[in-house]
C-alpha cells in the first residue's frame, strides 16, 4: 500500500548490483505484470493540466511483499512494474525543469503529467534506479542529505535497524554521472536536518526544520531568530555544497519528513530554491506558486495492483471518526500519575483507531467554558504546564492519529483584570461564557499571538475552533452588525485571521469548527448564535454540529437526531462537510449515556447518509464509553473488533 502520511522515519539498506542481464529480466517481469494490470484497471480520472508527483526512497532487489524491515523500500521489479504502468495508462514524465517553466507561462505540461522523487540519497538511486530511468528514459528528482553524500570511512548515520556507512550512500561522482545524463537533477534534503531534536523539556524528539529546540542545560527553548538562523545556515551550507560539486545549485528543496513552514520556505526562496514539496496528497495543478507540493508518499512494497487502487481512491469520501478530549484529564501535578494518565490516553486511542484526536490545548479546570491558562508557552496567559506538545506528538507517533488542537476562539480570561474588564462582551445573561469582544483591534492581537504561540510550540495538523465562538442579538450594539449573517460572517473573518496567524508555523492545517444544534434546527435562531450550518461548511474544512439531544433537553433523543440529521442534508455540502459530534454523558445528572443508544444512533446516521462522526467527552481515565463499544462506534479500521 501507499500513504500520504507526513513522515518520521527513515528509508534503510541498500543492496548493490548493476547486472544488465537482471535489468532486462526485470524489465521482462515488469512488463509482463504491466500488461495484466492494465487490462484490470480503467484509466484514472486525473486531470490534463494536473502534475502527480510520486516519493521513493530505497529501491533494491530482496523487498518482502508485506512486512518488510524497510517500510519504504520498493523491490526493483515493482519500481520497474510502476514506470511500465505509468506508461501505459498515459501519464508522460517530467522534469522539475519543465515544471518550472510552465509555472512560469512557458510550455504546459503534457497530460497526466508525473514527476518521480527519490528522497535521501541512498546508493540505489544511482545501482537500481538510475539503469531503469535510462531504460524508460523517464527523468527524475533526487534529493540528497549533503553532509550524507560522500560519507566520510570514519563516520556513520543512524539510519534505522542499524548504522549506515559510506557505502549506503550515493557519491558526487555518481551524481555528477547521472546530473550529465539529462535525466537527473538534484535537489537539496538539507545539510544535516534529517533529524529530530528536543522538542520539549520531557525530552520528546521533532523534526529538527521546524522545531524550536529545546535547551536542557539553559532550561529555554530557541528564540525564533536562532531558530531561523540555525536552518538558513543548514541551508545554505547544503545549497552551496550542491553547487560546488555539480556546478548547478538546487532549485526545490524538498524538506525532511516534509516538515516545513512559511519562514523555512522562504529563507529556501531566497537561497534559489523557490520548489518545495509535501507528502500530503496526489495530484495538483501547477500555477506561479510552487511551495508545498503534493506528493504520494510510496512504501510497504506496493505493487501496480496496490498502485493503481491508491490512485483510483477518492479521499473525499474517506470518514472522519475523532475524539475530542480534554488535556485537563492528563495533567495531573505529580508527574508520575501525569504520564500514567498520558499512557491511558495513548492506550485507549491506539485500542479504538479512531482518525483523529481533537486535543483541548488550553486549562478550564472550573469548566465554565473559557481559557483560565494554556499547555504552551506563550505571551498572554498563564502556563498550565508545557503538555500539549508531548501529548499531541505522542499521540501521532504512538496511536497513529491526526492532532487538532482544541482552543477557544473568544473565551480567554486575560491575568490582567482590568484588560479584562476593558475587552469583556457584557453579556445580558450572567450564566454566558467568558468571551473577549472581537471588534476590539488588542483582542484580536492578542487572540491571535495564543494561535501563533500555539504553532510555534509543537504539533498539529489542524484547528477545532470552540464554541464559544457565537454572539447573541443583544451583544455588541453599535460594534456589531445589526443584521445575522454579517455578525455570522464577521466571526468567520475573525477566525480566518487565527488560522492565517498559526499557518505562519503550521501549513495546510484544517479547519474545524463547533456549531450549536439550534441554528442548524431552527435557522431563524442565527440571530441568537450569529452561527450558520451553511456558511459554516462553505468557510472551514468541516462543522462540527453538536449533536447532542439530551444538551437540548429533547424528550425524544432518536426523534430529534434524525430531524438534524434531514436538515443537513438540506444543506449545502452538508453530509461531505459535517461531523456529527455526539455526546457521551447526560450533563443533567453527570451519567454515561447507554453504550447501546450511542451506538443505535450511530448506526442510524451512518444509514442515513452521515459520513463523519465524532463524540464528547471521551473519558479514557475512566474507559467511558467503554473501549469495546468505542471501537465499534469511533474505529476508522475496516475489521474493528480486537482478534481473539
Amino acid at each position: 500500500m501507499l500513504s500520504y502520511a507526513a513522515r518520521f522515519a527513515v528509508a534503510r539498506p541498500v543492496p548493490r548490483t548493476t547486472a544488465s542481464a537482471r535489468l532486462r529480466r526485470v524489465i521482462h517481469r515488469a512488463v509482463v505484470c504491466a500488461v495484466l494490470a492494465v487490462a484490470a484497471w480503467a484509466p484514472l480520472a486525473a486531470g490534463a493540466s494536473e502534475l502527480l508527483v510520486l516519493s521513493y526512497h530505497d529501491v533494491r532487489d530482496e523487498v518482502a511483499r508485506k512486512g518488510d524491515p524497510d517500510a519504504y523500500a520498493v523491490s526493483t521489479q515493482n519500481f520497474a512494474a510502476h514506470l511500465d504502468w505509468l506508461s501505459g495508462h498515459g501519464y508522460h514524465p517530467v522534469s522539475l525543469s519543465e515544471i518550472i517553466a510552465a509555472s512560469r507561462g512557458g510550455k504546459p505540461l503534457p497530460p497526466k503529467a508525473v514527476l518521480l522523487t527519490f528522497d535521501d540519497g541512498l546508493r540505489s538511486i544511482y545501482t537500481h534506479v538510475f539503469p531503469l530511468l535510462r531504460a524508460y528514459n523517464y527523468p527524475a528528482l533526487m534529493a540528497v542529505v549533503t553532509s550524507w553524500v560522500d560519507l566520510p570511512p570514519d563516520q556513520k548515520v543512524d539510519y534505522g535497524p542499524r548504522m549506515f556507512t559510506h557505502d549506503d550512500f550515493v557519491t558526487w561522482a555518481q551524481l555528477r554521472e547521472m546530473q550529465a545524463s539529462g535525466l537527473v537533477e538534484v535537489a537539496s534534503h538539507s545539510h544535516a536536518l534529517h533529524r529530530g531534536v528536543t522538542s520539549n523539556p520531557q525530552g520528546n524528539t521533532m523534526p529538527a526544520a521546524i522545531t524550536r529546540a529545546w535547551n536542557e542545560k539553559t532550561q529555554r527553548y530557541e528564540t525564533e531568530a536562532e531558530y531561523l538562523a540555525r536552518i538558513r545556515k543548514d541551508l545554505g551550507d547544503s545549497a552551496a555544497e550542491i553547487k560546488r560539486e555539480l556546478g548547478v545549485g538546487p532549485k526545490s528543496v524538498i524538506w525532511p519528513y516534509a516538515a516545513y513552514n512559511s519562514q523555512t520556505n522562504a529563507i529556501a526562496d531566497e537561497l534559489g530554491m523557490a520548489v518545495t514539496f509535501d507528502l500530503e496528497g496526489r495530484h495538483q495543478k501547477i500555477g506561479a506558486d510552487l511551495h508545498g507540493l503534493a506528493r504520494l508518499l510510496v512504501f510497504n512494497n506496493p505493487t501496480i495492483n496496490d498502485l493503481a487502487y491508491e490512485l483510483r481512491h477518492d479521499e473525499a469520501l474517506d470518514g472522519l471518526r475523532a475524539l475530542q478530549v480534554d488535556l485537563d484529564y492528563v495533567y495531573d501535578a505529580d508527574p508520575a500519575q501525569q504520564a500514567r494518565n498520558l499512557d491511558k490516553l495513548i492506550e485507549r486511542v491506539k485500542q479504538i483507531g479512531p482518525s483523529h484526536v481533537f486535543l483541548q490545548a488550553f486549562a478550564d479546570p472550573d469548566g465554565n467554558g473559557s481559557a483560565d491558562a494554556l499547555y504552551f508557552p506563550n505571551r498572554h496567559l498563564p502556563m498550565r504546564a508545557d503538555l500539549y506538545n508531548r501529548v499531541a506528538w505522542q499521540l501521532k507517533t504512538r496511536a497513529h492519529v491526526k492532532v487538532f488542537a482544541w482552543l477557544p476562539v473568544l473565551g480567554f480570561e486575560l491575568p490582567d483584570a482590568a484588560l479584562n474588564q476593558r475587552l469583556k462582551i457584557q453579556a445580558s445573561n450572567p450564566d454566558e461564557t467568558f468571551r473577549l469582544n472581537p471588534f476590539e483591534a488588542q483582542t484580536r492581537r492578542i487572540v491571535a499571538d495564543v494561535y501563533e504561540d500555539l504553532a510555534v510550540s509543537g504539533y498539529t495538523e489542524g484547528l477545532l475552533f470552540h464554541d464559544d465562538a457565537l454572539l447573541r442579538d443583544d451583544e455588541l450594539r453599535g460594534q456589531a452588525p445589526a443584521d445575522p449573517a454579517a455578525r455570522t460572517q464577521a466571526l468567520i473573518e475573525f477566525t480566518r485571521e487565527l488560522a492565517r496567524a498559526a499557518g505562519k508555523w503550521r501549513p495546510k492545517l484544517i479547519t474545524v469548527r463547533n456549531l450549536f444544534a439550534a441554528p442548524v434546527l431552527e435557522p431563524r435562531s442565527e440571530a441568537w448564535f450569529a452561527q450558520n450550518l451553511a456558511a459554516f461548511n462553505e468557510a472551514y474544512d468541516y462543522t462540527a454540529v453538536m449533536a447532542m439531544p439530551w444538551m437540548e433537553k429533547s424528550r425524544d433523543p432518536q426523534a430529534w437526531m434524525d430531524q438534524l440529521l434531514a436538515e443537513v442534508k438540506k444543506s449545502p455540502r452538508g453530509l461531505s462537510h459535517t461531523i456529527f459530534e455526539l455526546q457521551t454523558v447526560d450533563w443533567r445528572d453527570d451519567r454515561p449515556i447507554p453504550a447501546a443508544r450511542l451506538k443505535a444512533m450511530a448506526h442510524r446516521l451512518q444509514a442515513g447518509g452521515a459520513r463523519h462522526l465524532a463524540w464528547y467527552p471521551d473519558n479514557f481515565i475512566d474507559d467511558q464509553p467503554s473501549t469495546r463499544d468505542a471501537r465499534e462506534i469511533m474505529s476508522v479500521r475496516g475489521f474493528p473488533y480486537l482478534e481473539r
